[in-house]
């Protein structure tokens, strides 16, 4: 979200502790019994702005260890449909392009509302986000709530890390995040 938007506050948090290989659990080493919400934080370490979605789930790791699970994607879309079976909420953050200035941040609930190539229109992954939906969808193992947030990226240069505009944002998308986990009933049952 803009400064020129109400409400919009943005705190910079810098990137310490986000090198590859920071803080990282494998979906396939999560432990059984986990929480019924899940984040996954889906993006490419090595290519700039594209991290931001690691980057925030790393963050939200230790904010929310009862709440939910956090966990990294760095692959495609068919880990994504994996990784959204056995919960009752998901919550994806990712890197998008969508025309819009870098460091705006898109909200969706995409239990309820469309969502199409339009939001997520250039996805650095063979199997996007809105495709690995569409799929879950299909095959019937669509979480019951499922909110996409899209941070609109500048760069996606090998080797570079987050840029301005995108640390500047990081706190105020895992607030909304928190807030989207804290609205939701606390239970361990799916």
């Amino acid at each position: 979200m803009s400064d020129d938007h109400p409400g919009s506050q943005r705190h910079s948090l810098g990137t310490e502790g986000t090198g590859p290989l920071d803080n990282r659990i494998p979906f396939e080493e999560l432990p059984s019994g986990s929480p019924p919400i899940r984040v996954i934080g889906f993006g490419n370490e090595l290519r700039g702005d594209d991290a931001v979605g690691l980057v925030i789930a790393r963050r939200l790791r230790d904010l929310v260890p009862d709440r939910a699970e956090v966990i990294e994607l760095e692959g495609g879309g068919v880990e994504l449909l994996d990784a959204m079976v056995g919960v009752r909420m998901v919550v994806i953050v990712d890197a998008v392009r969508s025309g819009q200035l870098p460091g705006t941040i898109h909200r969706v609930d995409a239990s309820v509302d469309p969502i199409g190539p339009a939001f997520l229109p250039q996805s650095s992954h063979a199997v996007g986000v809105v495709e690995a939906i569409e799929l879950a969808k299909a095959l019937g193992v669509l979480p019951a709530t499922v909110i996409l947030y899209g941070v609109e990226i500048a760069s996606t240069e090998y080797g570079q890390p987050l840029s301005q505009p995108i640390t500047q944002v990081l706190e105020e998308v895992i607030g909304l995040i928190l807030r989207d986990i804290e609205q939701q009933p606390c239970t361990n049952s799916i």
